[in-house]
């Protein structure tokens, strides 16, 4: 990862407190690499740790620790606002906050039928995780379209713990959120502004999965693997680049840049299927 690449960028990550987390993760990476990241969680507590371990890696002036609720529309506008006004600008939005069922309530069911979910679980889950999402966009995207550069990184999941049974409302709301990164890139072409996903590519070390008794941690993917992916999604170098969804774990700094784009970068949301559907139904017309 290269030094002080993002020297003169400010950032803003979503869902920054977690430890273990990966919006920490990115947050130290992006502060690292020379940016002033405001950092943002709904904790004040693990907020306050992990920017205090921000502060230490660049200083107090480079981490503005900023608690709110992106699920809600106002505190959305808040936070955006108070990043720009805190640090004079606005140049990178990571979009990473998130939750399941045990954040909401730990005896929660991890792994319920759909027809056996809460409908009030159903709806902070999506609200949180899609539209925390959304509105966090809505708020910040106007911004980096005035001084057309800008980067929006949405912080997803593997397909298949989009679709897998079992892990309803998590998966779905995910897989809304890649959907939406997918409009993002597309209503943004040629405007100076990106939106591209990055994912861990599998079960990661993080607190979204208990410390169960017996269970090998080991087997999982490091939250670490979201760093040097996410600096590089953040910089000028990343400039011809929209659309994309980076699988973080295939990431390989050893290789140049295009060779290692080809080894962990697809179209977001699948979109080439959809292109592809879509020409297969023409054609049958």
């Amino acid at each position: 990862m290269a030094e002080k690449l993002l020297e003169g960028k400010v950032a803003l990550v979503t869902g920054a407190g977690s430890n273990p987390g990966i919006g920490r993760v990115i947050a130290h990476a992006l502060v690292r690499s020379g940016a002033r990241v405001a950092m943002v969680d709904i904790n004040p507590v693990s907020l306050a740790l992990s920017a205090n371990e921000a502060r230490e890696i660049s200083g107090d002036d480079a981490v503005l620790p900023i608690i709110g609720d992106i699920s809600d529309p106002a505190d959305a506008e808040r936070i955006v606002q108070e990043a720009i006004d805190g640090f004079g600008g606005l140049h990178v939005l990571v979009n990473n906050a998130g939750i399941s069922p045990a954040s909401i309530d730990p005896s929660l069911d991890r792994n319920p039928n759909v027809w056996d979910i809460d409908p009030a679980t159903w709806a902070r889950i999506i609200t949180v995780n899609m539209g925390g999402a959304f509105l966090m966009s809505r708020a910040a995207i106007p911004h980096l379209l005035r001084q057309k550069w800008g980067r929006v990184i949405g912080v997803t999941t593997s397909l298949d713990t989009m679709i897998r049974g079992h892990n309803a409302p998590y998966g779905p709301s995910k897989a809304g959120h890649e959907a939406l990164v997918s409009a993002l890139a597309q209503e943004l072409e040629g405007t100076g502004v990106t939106a591209n996903v990055l994912i861990p590519g599998g079960g990661t070390d993080t607190n979204f999965i208990p410390q169960t008794p017996g269970f090998d941690r080991s087997v999982l993917i490091h939250p670490g693997v979201m760093a040097d992916p996410a600096v590089w999604l953040a910089s000028d170098a990343s400039d011809a680049t929209n659309g994309m969804r980076f699988t973080a774990v295939d990431w390989d700094e050893r290789l140049p840049i295009d060779e290692r784009i080809a080894k962990c970068a697809a179209p977001v949301a699948w979109s080439q299927l959809g292109r592809a559907a879509g020409q297969r139904i023409k054609g049958l017309v």
